[in-house]
């Protein structure tokens, strides 16, 4: 039977030149490039919580990676490193190896190194701690939205909520579930859409919980107010067949891991072009207010933008 140390050698452990020390130690050295501040995310997946337990390893190990990922994209930060504290409930080597295929082929993608983590015996839980660099005072953060400021999302949102009721048997997407489940299992961070934004959006958030909760964030830390329209949110190709499900999945349904920011209205053009060159489309869906709360354009007010909750 393979021992822990035995699995962390053959599916974790890689050369990091850009670390002074990486994975093999009792912790890793890490330097920062001159003039940048660290940015530090975690997010944990826990099994039949956050994904089914038979969800493919590949696909997991890729959303694993994405959705921290996300988190930087959010704050304008230049991923760099990662580590992962990992419980399995048995030593499954083909598991292991598919799982580490989807979350290298993701890092790589974006020049993340793994330099640390763990693993144990136990219900399969996933966390992983992503670490990238932001020049100091350009992050990217919540609290910065301003009065007039337009609101933009980037790709479309609800697909991967309405994959979930696929998968639940809720509904059938018919030929339209593979899309739509490839947005739940295997997200795109907008990493590179997050930099170019540095120097052109006042405040963003990742879409993780739903676009009025992850919105309603960016306004209650801003203390502002939007309106949206919400037949301007652009929408998984699916909606035109489940409309009914717009409410519940587009604006509350959580897992798109797109970005929400504001910007001045005199760079709708320049961030156009940003989100041209990095292969991402990007969308004006409000504006923000001097009024607090979030409404639609015809007045209608969202009272509960709570979203996704883990206790309730």
């Amino acid at each position: 039977m393979s021992s822990e140390f035995d699995l962390i050698r053959r599916h974790f452990t890689r050369a990091t030149p850009g670390a002074v020390l990486g994975v093999g130690d009792d912790a890793a050295l890490l330097a920062l490039t001159p003039g940048r501040q660290l940015a530090v995310s975690t997010d944990m997946l826990v099994s039949d919580r956050h994904f089914f337990s038979d969800t493919d390893p590949d696909a997991l190990g890729h959303k694993a990676m994405a959705v921290n990922l996300s988190d930087l994209a959010a704050m304008g930060a230049r991923p760099r490193w990662a580590t992962l504290a990992l419980a399995l409930p048995e030593a499954d080597e083909a598991w292991l190896s598919a799982f580490a295929r989807g979350l290298y082929a993701l890092a790589d993608a974006h020049g993340v190194e793994l330099v640390g983590g763990d693993t144990t015996r136990g219900p399969r839980n996933i966390s992983i701690t992503v670490l990238g660099e932001v020049g100091v005072g350009q992050a990217l953060r919540r609290d910065a939205a301003r009065v007039g400021d337009d609101v933009w999302v980037s790709g479309a949102l609800g697909g991967a909520a309405l994959a979930l009721r696929h998968l639940r048997g809720e509904l059938d997407l018919g030929a339209e579930a593979a899309h739509c489940l490839e947005r739940l299992q295997r997200p795109q961070p907008r990493v590179e859409l997050g930099l170019r934004l540095g120097d052109l959006a006042h405040a963003a958030i990742d879409l993780s919980d739903g676009l009025l909760a992850d919105l309603g964030h960016i306004l209650e830390r801003s203390g502002v107010g939007a309106v949206i329209d919400c037949a301007a949110i652009p929408v998984a190709g699916a909606f035109s067949s489940f409309p009914q499900h717009f409410d519940a999945c587009a604006l509350a349904g959580g897992d798109d891991y797109e970005l929400c920011f504001t910007a001045a209205s005199e760079c709708a053009d320049a961030l156009r072009q940003a989100a041209l060159e990095c292969g991402v489309a990007v969308t004006r869906i409000g504006q923000i207010t001097a009024t607090p709360g979030l409404q639609d354009a015809h007045g209608r007010v969202f009272e509960h933008t709570r979203g996704y909750d883990h206790f309730a």
